[in-house]
């Protein structure tokens, strides 16, 4: 008897199943050799229900890509590969999307290849708690960035700067804690050779109490600035290229050391508090095969006399002796994705990191080097700040503009309405936070706002 032979047969051979084609296109046809493809996806707030814009680069013009997750197709007809070898489509993330890394695929045909990129699926908490919380705003300026308190003037120390190189608009502000009015202002130096009106923006903020001094970092010029508390004078501007890309800056008033991270390299710079001296850096090996610690966010416990800093290269975090300036242990995070912050709590010996790629707070015992609770807190958690008074830890969150307050073991008590952007949080140690967000314009009445948050007292 004979059958028919089909368009396609299987041959089992070795115990492989070969699919031969006999008539139709080759299943290996030719493939873009040299393709340099790229896929990026975008979104302020990915949360489930929302919506994130799909990015393709550096494709074959003409190219037909159809977008997958896992085994489902999710384009409804194929996209096409403009001249320019881009496209860009919006996708709609389903209703019953799961929070974490999804990979996506671009497969892409004519000719034949494929390109990877990971959407972040946020988790959305509702707002909680705001009865348990007093707070009082004020708007400022555009574009604020961190704070700072110092007990000796009793002033929290305010940064700003607005769009990007050359920044021409910055500021350093002085504002009372009680009343959230600004007190003083000034606007750093112009670079010297910079671009049109460039000046020495400022990002990062720490007080030095001992010597009444306000450090702040000059993230755009790879360097550093001192200005006196009292009124704000120039002390010294550091040369352009002391910390690259410095971000954030804390003072040892102890030890009469200053700290600087320097982020995308692999160590903290370090000077001198009393003259200003630069003293050796502090490296910071990673404890991950071929991996790079990069230091971001850094938080002191004064009377131990340790320093603690996370990496947003590698999920990771260090602590180091102040004294020696030597690395006391690296201690592996798991599920922190681009972590950025970090507050400590003396009382139980635990860290708070908060991640913005995996939207998450981690709480770390740190003498065990474990991590004791992974606590989601909503789209791009970027700050954190530890109340000793309330034992809070309170976890700015940009991205789904909120703060979000979480017990030490990990329970959330609050989840409150941060405005547009919430940048950083910084705690007084006397029971309040303060909380500094961005804005979408100047006209944005949510943004551009310093906000101080306490615990109700029962």
């Amino acid at each position: 008897m004979t059958l028919c032979t089909p368009l396609r047969t299987s041959i089992l051979a070795a115990g492989i199943l070969f699919a031969v084609a006999v008539s139709a296109q080759p299943v290996f046809d030719a493939p873009a050799n040299g393709f340099k493809g790229k896929l990026t996806a975008r979104s302020e707030n990915p949360v489930a229900g929302g919506k994130a814009e799909i990015i393709g680069s550096d494709f074959v013009p003409g190219q037909r890509v159809d977008l997958l997750r896992g085994d489902t197709v999710l384009t409804s007809v194929p996209l096409t590969v403009d001249g320019n070898g881009q496209f860009k489509t919006e996708l709609l993330i389903p209703d019953d999307a799961v929070p974490g890394q999804h990979p996506l695929v671009a497969r892409a045909t004519g000719p034949a290849a494929a390109a990877v990129a990971t959407l972040r699926v946020s988790p959305q908490l509702a707002l909680s708690g705001q009865d348990r919380f007093s707070s009082a705003s004020n708007k400022l300026v555009q574009g604020l960035y961190q704070s700072a308190y110092s007990a000796a003037s009793n002033a929290i120390f305010v940064t700003s700067a607005v769009g990007r190189p050359p920044v021409t608009q910055s500021q350093l502000l002085k504002v009372d804690p009680a009343s959230l009015k600004l007190l003083n202002t000034i606007t750093p130096a112009k670079v010297p050779g910079g671009k049109g009106d460039s000046v020495y923006a400022v990002y990062g903020v720490g007080v030095d109490d001992a010597n009444g001094t306000v450090w702040v970092t000059n993230t755009r010029q790879d360097t550093v600035a001192v200005y006196r508390q009292a009124d704000l004078s120039l002390v010294r501007q550091f040369d352009v290229g002391a910390v690259p890309h410095a971000r954030d800056v804390v003072v040892d008033s102890v030890h009469g050391k200053v700290f600087a991270s320097a982020t995308g390299e692999d160590h903290l710079s370090v000077f001198d508090a009393r003259t200003l001296a630069p003293l050796p850096p502090i490296t910071l090996a990673s404890g991950e095969d071929e991996g790079k610690f990069v230091p971001m966010s850094l938080v002191l416990d004064e009377q131990a006399g340790k320093l603690f800093t996370v990496s947003i290269g590698t999920a990771e975090a260090a602590v180091i002796d102040v004294a020696s300036g030597k690395v006391d242990k690296v201690i592996a995070l798991g599920n922190a994705a681009s972590a950025s912050g970090v507050a400590y709590d003396a009382k139980t010996g635990r860290l708070f990191v908060a991640s913005q790629g995996s939207d998450n707070l981690l709480i770390v015992d740190v003498a065990a080097g474990k991590v004791l609770h992974d606590v989601a807190v909503g789209a791009g958690a970027l700050n954190v700040a530890f109340d000793p008074v309330s034992a809070l830890a309170y976890v700015s969150n940009r991205g789904a503009g909120t703060v979000t307050v979480v017990d030490v073991d990990g329970k959330v008590v609050g989840n409150l309405d941060g405005g547009t952007f919430p940048n950083h949080v910084r705690a007084d140690g006397k029971g309040n936070v303060f909380a500094v967000n961005k804005s979408k314009g100047a006209d944005d009445p949510n943004g551009d706002r310093i906000t101080r948050i306490a615990l109700r007292q029962p």
